[in-house]
């Protein structure tokens, strides 16, 4: 299992957590972004650099992806791919996206796209909170808890 990083957006506070688990976990953690991040020295965790472009890091995120991988993003168009690939998106905020429920969310963010080309102030996303880091961490805890105790056969 790997864990990819949709690493443009991500808040710092998500990319610590993913650096504390990589070590604790022994896990590998690739930050994809389109500019130099930096990421600590360890043999579990790694920058790669796309170039610039619209949608680079998702490109290169849905090649490399494997089925069971991790990719954490709050982009739901990439999520939606990642979850053709077999591969578990998970938002910042600690969301899963799902198969039962992207098709949702893609038609709710195209409609928001449709009303801010119009005009129409839609307001942003809240303020990342506190709350939505220990909600990140514990999905992940259990997502990864779960994958340790479930038999090898599965």
């Amino acid at each position: 299992m790997h864990i990819w990083v949709d690493a443009d957006a991500c808040p710092v506070v998500i990319k610590d957590i993913l650096f504390r688990v990589a070590e604790r976990l022994q896990l590998n953690v690739t930050l994809v972004a389109n500019q130099l991040i930096r990421v600590p020295g360890s043999r579990y965790v790694r920058a790669l650099q796309v170039p610039h472009g619209p949608d680079a890091a998702d490109a290169e995120i849905v090649e490399r992806v494997s089925p069971g991988d991790i990719v954490v993003t709050g982009d739901i168009p990439l999520a939606s791919l990642v979850l053709e690939k077999g591969g578990l998106p998970l938002n910042p905020r600690g969301e899963w996206y799902t198969k039962d429920t992207i098709a949702q969310q893609l038609t709710m963010r195209a409609f928001m796209e449709e009303l801010r080309g119009s005009g129409v102030d839609t307001g942003g996303p809240a303020a990342f909170s506190h709350a939505d880091r220990q909600n990140f961490a514990n999905a992940l805890d259990r997502e990864l808890a779960r994958r340790k105790t479930r038999p090898s056969s599965d």
